[in-house]
């Protein structure tokens, strides 16, 4: 009896290849770098690609930007989000651009919601007994069985007209409603106005000029599909706060833990992200800093918060009396300077703007975020001799005049009208880095505009 084995031919295992995209990545500047990347690359692939190429430091803030130019929208790409995907539903004919830039309230209210979420806007259905607490809020917004609302008037277009009209809006799980009569929040009286789980939010950035809007502070709901621009869902705040609100909400709503998760492990290992081959991250929570005393022969940390604060003061006396130790151009240091050496040297700083506008100024600091500290100095326009420290403190932008003193024939900067001098902006700007002074926070981001 023979045995007869049959050949069976199996089909070739064919690897799959990822095909490769060429995207190109803008800059505030104007300067664009072209990237060859596969074509499952995640917007926090491409930040951490331009973060290595161009050795900078990752404080989770780098940010994809995308930007509508010919409907006047740009929204952060979130980090978990697919590049080619968000780029296969531009239009052929539009000059949409991808922007590579800084945004530290990109996840800031994970870290103090309150200020995102003022008390009259936000309402529960679980009890809170009067009180937001921090962690009850983000509970309510990422938990899938609470049900938190948002509600507020904003601007809407009237159906089938041009005019504009303020309607009671409400942000629940389900979408965006408004009513149709006054504040009522009852069934009958809601009207469905846009769903959020197949649309984008976006920021419109110039509302009055665009749009025709009765206010600045716009934002859009646009599906997220190839022509998109043509079902557009426009509403306008009356301030910066009510629109932070809204656009905040809507992303929690849609994306839910995913956006916790990007927040708290911002490299999933995609592109090489790993604790083996990522530079160092450099800390800049305020938290991690300590007074400290050099004094002695050994040095301390400085428990006592009214000696921490009288070691302060004393330093800022030092900083006034000393003078300011640079290098010459021929590199050995000299102990006097010439003034008007001393007042270019800040020039070369990432955080000086040179003569920009004070509505520049407050356009770059709203696109790298209104947290508390985000900080640039400038020329000021109506006084040729002095600078502006323009900051953002409790989502509010706050201009201060930064004075040149002359004193024994040496000029000095001071923004506390001489009580504490300064010989350069460099020495300023440190000084406030540690010490809230007169400002109303200490300045913990620069503002920068950098190049790719």
């Amino acid at each position: 009896m023979s045995l007869y084995a049959r050949r069976v031919t199996l089909p070739a295992i064919t690897p799959i290849v990822l095909q490769k995209r060429v995207i190109k990545v803008y800059n505030e500047d104007g300067t664009s770098r072209a990237l060859e990347v596969p074509s499952d690359i995640t917007a926090r692939d491409v930040c951490q690609l331009l973060i290595l190429k161009n050795h900078y430091i990752d404080d989770n803030s780098w940010t994809l930007i995308e930007h509508l130019p010919h409907i006047g929208l740009e929204r952060t790409i979130e980090d978990h989000e697919l590049v080619i995907t968000v780029q296969s539903n531009w239009g052929m004919e539009e000059e949409n651009k991808l922007y590579f830039r800084k945004n530290y309230a990109k996840y800031e209210f994970f870290k103090n919601p309150v200020n995102f979420f003022p008390e009259h806007m936000v309402s529960f259905a679980a009890e809170t007994n009067g009180e937001l607490s921090q962690a009850l809020i983000l509970q309510n917004f990422l938990s899938s069985s609470t049900y938190p609302e948002i509600h507020g008037y904003l601007h809407a277009k009237e159906q089938g007209k041009k005019s504009w009209k303020k309607i009671y809006f409400l942000l629940r799980r389900s979408g965006l409603y408004y009513s149709t009569k006054g504040t009522s929040k009852e069934p009958r009286h809601l009207q469905f106005f846009s769903e959020f789980g197949n649309s984008d939010i976006y920021v419109a950035l110039a509302g009055k000029k665009t749009h025709g809007a009765p206010a600045n502070y716009g934002f859009c709901l646009k599906p997220n599909k190839a022509g998109g621009s043509r079902d557009l869902k426009l509403l306008y705040a009356d301030e910066e706060q009510s629109r932070t609100c809204w656009v905040t909400a809507i992303r929690l709503l849609k994306y839910g833990m995913q956006l916790y998760q990007n927040y708290m492990h911002p490299c999933p290992g995609r592109s090489g992200c790993s604790s083996q081959n990522m530079s160092p991250m450099r800390s800049i929570s305020e938290n991690s800093l300590v007074a400290m005393d050099f004094s002695g022969h050994k040095s301390r940390v400085i428990e006592n918060p009214t000696e921490a604060l009288s070691v302060a003061v004393e330093e800022g006396l030092a900083w006034r009396k000393k003078g300011c130790l640079r290098l010459n151009t021929h590199g050995s240091p000299t102990a006097s300077q010439s003034s008007s050496t001393n007042l270019a040297i800040h020039r070369a700083q990432p955080w000086f703007h040179h003569r920009i506008s004070r509505d520049e100024a407050q356009r770059l600091i709203i696109q790298q975020g209104l947290v508390d500290g985000v900080f640039l100095v400038r020329d000021s326009q109506s006084n040729p001799k002095t600078f502006v420290l323009s900051l953002s403190h409790g989502q509010k932008i706050k201009h201060f005049q930064i004075i040149p003193l002359e004193d024994d024939g040496e000029m000095f900067h001071t923004l506390d009208d001489g009580h504490t001098r300064f010989t350069d902006l460099i020495q300023l700007v440190e000084f406030y880095q540690l010490n809230k002074g007169v400002l109303p926070c200490k300045l913990k981001h620069y503002c920068s505009r950098i190049a790719l």
